[in-house]
């Protein structure tokens, strides 16, 4: 053995080795108890970030259960991720002086494909570096033409069980993006907003939102304030920027009687609340400002500026026409935003398809409450309930070209005599019109919500590889992910597992933290605190990097990396390759028997030790408490083993006594395979040393 571990000289030779000796495939073996874990699916078009590091957490399952002697299938794939992926092109689209409506949808499509698969080895050249233990010969990506099909299997199930239905409703619709999206992926940040009283005929109310006052179909009060009870139900006359106007109040419960004056405008079509409101009391809806953010013809003279614009001439309008009579500056409320761009999202009113959740959520919820998926740790089972408790019917289209696209179709015929569509479901494209039978049909131009295909993940991967994979694997065994995109996804695939296959995803679900920088605060390029795990990696080696995002870290807790913790790995790196090289060299001097035996207390009580070790690893494991478990073999080898059994036996190891050399290597060799699956490459290397370059830990 050399004088140190070099980690870059020997992480791509063992891959290498591993997967030509095909030590990550999996089969389907009635003898073996299986054990399955599907990855999840990073986009195929970006790199690798620190998140995706956690994977760590499944790949330290996989092996651990590879050296208990399990079936293994640890199984790989990319996801498309339809708006994100789209964003990114459009970016870049942007530099060339171009955008999206610059192309047909077909053009745009081939384009975004091929920018696609050009980066999508990158992201498997990382996973490899990472030294994780995937099934290569049976990944999958969400494009794939087998996995489209379950999708839309699925879709046309749901739809033939009333569970999708169609209908206009307001959405969160980012202007600047073009699309809708559900209420999750929705920021609301605490803000500081102007509240303007503008006068309204024999009432002052207060609003954010003055731009939208075209929009308004009704002015509303609390039925029990007393001041406003005589106007319920009467139509009022009011001044407005646009001429005189009539309007009609109405008494809602909605309404809080210490917001402002007690009165409320009702803008169905760009308040979500309003919606409601208007819907209770038939109001009308009246769309003024359009999918392009700008107000439409609706607004007069402030057709085309966009919201903010219109908003500050609006205000300078209304002083100057005498119908505003204060601005309170103060006002603190909370805006949303889109996750991606940042910028306000519009309430709009938009037909789309939506899923019924209540009695998807209502199964998921029965089957974690009986125990049929358990989640590690045990304080995540309540807040998943909570979100099966609370979920809203789901927005999954998407007006985004990258995607897989909505197998739904409407009646042309249909809709030029009555005016409204009339949709039918196909897998495939259908020949003929089911609704008149005729060729006058089209198919919607939206794409599904990424998260609906890979909610569908754990069965679709499984069953497009081939039925008797799925029959020995599923459910599968362990969901490791992020507890916070519990509700995003982890929600999601329990319903909608459940309702394909009428089994659960997933035996277990295990959730870890999220990596923040040294001093807590979450990472971002703009406060250019990013950590990038491949350049980690080319630094201290891929064993330290693992090894750093694990020890010490309570289960399912945040954690806060930096260089020192990644050193300190390192450090217990170097110091079991220095155990290693000394056994090594002690092995090739000339031995001799030892008759005599005054350690062999020490010996026997290395033993015991050591039997305690692995009885306390393997409770740790089997719990789910993996930075116990690597806490655990930590302590031994560097304190109990190399500061005080070999220091205790190391004169007699080097006087040549084979005894006390062969327990050293053996108690040595034991703690190899239970610190693989935390360090993979460093035990490899080590092993391989002792027991030839064809041997692998994995293979014992």
């Amino acid at each position: 053995m050399d004088k140190n571990f070099t980690p870059a000289q020997v992480e791509e030779k063992i891959y290498d080795f591993w997967e030509k000796n095909g030590l990550f495939e999996s089969h389907v073996n009635k003898g073996k108890k299986p054990f399955c874990i599907i990855l999840p699916p990073p986009n195929a078009n970006a790199n690798l970030h620190l998140g995706h590091a956690m994977y760590v957490y499944e790949d330290v399952m996989i092996r651990y259960h590879r050296l208990l002697g399990d079936e293994v299938l640890w199984l790989p794939g990319a996801d498309h991720a339809g708006f994100e992926t789209q964003y990114v092109f459009e970016k870049n689209l942007q530099k060339d002086g171009k955008s999206r409506f610059d192309y047909d949808r077909e053009t745009l499509f081939k384009m975004i494909w091929k920018f696609v698969m050009s980066n999508k080895g990158n992201m498997e050249k990382q996973l490899r570096r990472l030294g994780f233990a995937l099934d290569w010969k049976k990944q999958r990506f969400t494009m794939d033409k087998a996995v489209v099909k379950i999708v839309h299997e699925t879709f046309k199930k749901l739809y033939e069980k009333d569970l999708v239905y169609r209908a206009v409703r307001l959405v969160n619709y980012c202007t600047f993006c073009g699309t809708a999206f559900s209420d999750l992926e929705v920021v609301h940040k605490e803000k500081v907003s102007p509240l303007y009283y503008m006068k309204y005929g024999p009432f002052v109310l207060a609003t954010t939102r003055p731009e939208t006052k075209f929009g308004d179909t009704g002015l509303a009060v609390n039925p029990k304030d007393k001041r406003y009870q005589k106007w319920i139900g009467k139509e009022i006359e009011a001044e407005g920027l646009l001429g005189k106007f009539r309007i009609k109040v109405v008494g809602d419960d909605s309404v809080d009687p210490k917001f402002g004056t007690g009165v409320v405008k009702v803008t169905p079509a760009h308040d979500f609340t309003d919606f409601e409101t208007g819907k209770r009391h038939n109001l009308p809806l009246k769309q003024v400002i359009g999918y392009d953010g700008k107000l439409n013809h609706l607004t007069g003279p402030y057709q085309g500026l966009y919201v903010n614009q219109a908003r500050k001439k609006i205000v300078e309008d209304l002083k100057a026409k005498g119908l505003l009579d204060k601005i309170d500056e103060g006002y603190q409320n909370r805006v949303g935003t889109c996750y991606k761009c940042g910028r306000t999202i519009e309430p709009l009113p938009l037909e789309q398809w939506y899923v019924k959740v209540k009695p998807l959520a209502d199964k998921a919820k029965e089957a974690v409450e009986k125990g049929d998926i358990k989640i590690y740790p045990k304080r995540f089972k309540k807040i998943l309930l909570w979100w099966l408790n609370n979920f809203r019917d789901w927005n999954i289209s998407r007006q985004v070209v990258w995607g897989i696209r909505i197998p739904a179709y409407y009646c042309r015929s249909k809709a030029k005599s009555q005016k409204s569509k009339e949709w039918f479901v196909s897998v495939d494209r259908p020949e003929k019109c089911q609704i008149c039978g005729g060729q006058d049909f089209e198919q919607d131009t939206d794409t599904f919500d990424t998260w609906f295909s890979s909610g569908q993940w754990p069965f679709a991967t499984l069953q497009t590889n081939s039925k008797e994979l799925f029959d020995y694997f599923y459910p599968t065994s362990v969901m490791e992910t992020g507890y916070d995109i519990l509700p995003w996804w982890v929600a999601r695939m329990i319903m909608l597992g459940i309702f394909s296959t009428g089994k659960v995803p997933f035996k277990n679900v295990f959730l870890h933290g999220i990596v923040r920088d040294k001093n807590g605060k979450k990472m971002s390029k703009s406060k250019g605190n990013v950590i990038n795990p491949i350049e980690m990696i080319d630094k201290y080696g891929a064993d330290a990097f693992r090894a750093s995002l694990m020890f010490g870290v309570k289960e399912g807790a945040d954690l806060s990396l930096s260089d020192e913790r990644v050193v300190g790995m390192r450090n217990f790196a170097n110091k079991i390759w220095n155990i290693g090289r000394f056994l090594e060299i002690s092995q090739k001097s000339k031995f001799k028997s030892q008759n005599n035996k005054p350690k062999v207390k020490i010996i026997n009580d290395l033993g015991k030790e050591f039997e305690l070790e692995q009885k306390k690893y393997k409770k740790y494991m089997d719990s789910y408490q993996f930075s116990k478990a690597l806490g655990s073999v930590y302590e031994f080898l560097w304190h109990r083993y190399a500061d005080y059994y070999l220091e205790q036996l190391k004169e007699e190891v080097l006087n040549g006594k084979i005894e006390v050399l062969d327990s050293l290597k053996k108690v040595y060799f034991e703690n190899l395979r239970l610190l693989h699956p935390f360090m993979p490459f460093l035990t490899e290397t080590i092993w391989q040393v002792f027991h030839g370059k064809d041997s692998s830990i994995l293979a014992v």
